[in-house]
């Protein structure tokens, strides 16, 4: 063979080699995740035409180990720019889910892969993060949202059986609050994805100790969830083992907040566990609960008790203030009638908001003064953050990710500024994220 002619055969091998690498596909994802329109069937009589994610709302369970490296192509098959956050995982902020972290946004009609490491451990959940501003069929008014659940290294396994139960409101329309601001109410109710009477009761046997994990997936509404002769017993909180588990009657879950909470089944019976609000659950926020072998009408008791209180669950005691305060001042802005107020942190809107500026290793004690009339869910992305005063009761060991900051009320917890990159800082009311009340985390 002439010289010339083996190189070019060697060239021709050798384009060849580089095209089949580059034509080589990727290796298929661990999990797949579809973007799509759905109707959720909530009884035989009310149908919600949504949005969803493959195919149901809640999406799947994805469980993962802590852990794990884990690939998630995401499929958008809607009309309209998408993206999914994935909550209280302290991922990089370029998969985290927020396009002001600099998250790409999924294009209609195509997808995009997530890699990311699966930590911490405990029940987290996946939404979308679009603003709605005044699109009810946007946002976390839709049916996007499902629970992520990194399953722990050491799993206690000191329970028998488990249920995933989010809390959802459907049919979102506006109405006017006293002082004629725009609000958000809803008419249609459930437990996952039926109403109350319309769902296969849970069924359980006498004894047994049972797992609840409860996801508050509204957009806008505090829950408060009480089981018909029984107690809970809070175990974790935003997927967050507590210092002092408590026996409580019920839970109170704003937008966005977790509850991981046992029950020993020692009172035999048909009963409703569901919100306390009968309008609610009345219009479906609940589900039955039978013991085997019985039968009858399901029974709906009040609880006793109407308190809670996140300092129960933590250690009391005379704790040293520690880090550098940062305080943060949340304000209303009324816009005029028939139209949402505005929102302000140390009385900026975003985008004009002033960031928090952290250095990476140092503590921080943000302290969320809420100067309105309104209660706000504030959640920061890729941290987690522990309790150190609520309402001016000191506590410790109680670590979430999203905390209710009561009306005119303060709550301080300290930050270990330990995930670099951007991290967005809000409320999860989809109202006030959507018009103002978000700033950003800065490593500096």
């Amino acid at each position: 063979m002439y010289r010339r002619h083996f190189i070019q055969s060697l060239g021709v091998g050798v384009v060849g080699a580089i095209r089949a690498q580059v034509e080589t596909p990727p290796p298929p994802a661990d999990l797949n995740l579809r973007i799509e329109p759905l109707t959720v069937e909530l009884s035989p009589k009310h149908h919600v035409k949504t949005i969803g994610y493959s195919g149901r709302s809640p999406g799947p369970i994805l469980r993962v180990p802590e852990g794990k490296t884990i690939s998630i192509d995401v499929f958008n098959d809607t009309a309209s720019q998408e993206i999914v956050h994935w909550h209280g995982l302290h991922i990089p902020s370029n998969v985290d889910g927020a396009m002001e972290e600099g998250s790409p946004m999924i294009a209609p009609r195509s997808s995009l892969r997530h890699t990311f490491t699966a930590t911490p451990s405990g029940t987290r959940w996946y939404h979308t993060h679009v603003p709605a501003e005044r699109k009810l069929d946007r946002g976390l008014y839709t049916g996007q949202f499902g629970f992520f659940y990194v399953e722990p290294k050491h799993e206690p396994g000191d329970y028998d059986a488990e249920f995933f139960l989010a809390l959802k409101d459907w049919d979102p329309y506006w109405t006017a609050q006293m002082s004629d601001s725009m609000d958000v109410a809803y008419q249609r109710f459930s437990i996952n994805d039926r109403s109350l009477g319309f769902a296969e009761p849970l069924r359980v046997k006498e004894g047994q100790r049972i797992m609840f994990r409860f996801l508050n997936a509204s957009a806008t509404q505090l829950r408060r969830i009480a089981f018909s002769g029984h107690r809970f017993r809070v175990m974790a909180l935003d997927g967050n083992p507590v210092a002092v588990p408590q026996e409580v009657d019920l839970l109170e879950l704003g937008p966005a907040e977790r509850v991981d909470a046992q029950v020993t089944m020692n009172a035999p019976g048909v009963w409703i566990l569901g919100s306390t609000d009968d309008r609610e659950r009345e219009g479906g926020m609940g589900v039955v609960v039978e013991y085997t072998g019985k039968g009858g009408a399901p029974v709906w008791q009040a609880p006793k008790g109407a308190h809670w209180d996140y300092a129960a669950f933590g250690t009391s005691g005379d704790q040293q203030e520690t880090g550098i305060a940062v305080p943060l001042v949340f304000r209303q802005k009324f816009v005029s009638s028939h139209w949402q107020d505005k929102w302000t942190i140390n009385g900026k809107q975003f985008p004009h908001t002033d960031p928090i500026q952290v250095q990476q290793g140092q503590v921080y004690r943000l302290i969320f003064d809420n100067q309105s009339d309104e209660a706000h869910p504030i959640h920061l992305h890729r941290h987690t953050f522990e309790l150190v005063s609520v309402g001016g009761r000191k506590t410790r060991g109680v670590k979430k990710d999203v905390v209710m900051v009561g009306v005119r009320a303060q709550v301080q917890v300290e930050l270990v500024a330990n995930n670099p990159g951007p991290s967005l800082f809000h409320c999860h009311n989809q109202m006030h994220m959507d018009f103002g009340f978000m700033t950003m985390l800065q490593y500096v």
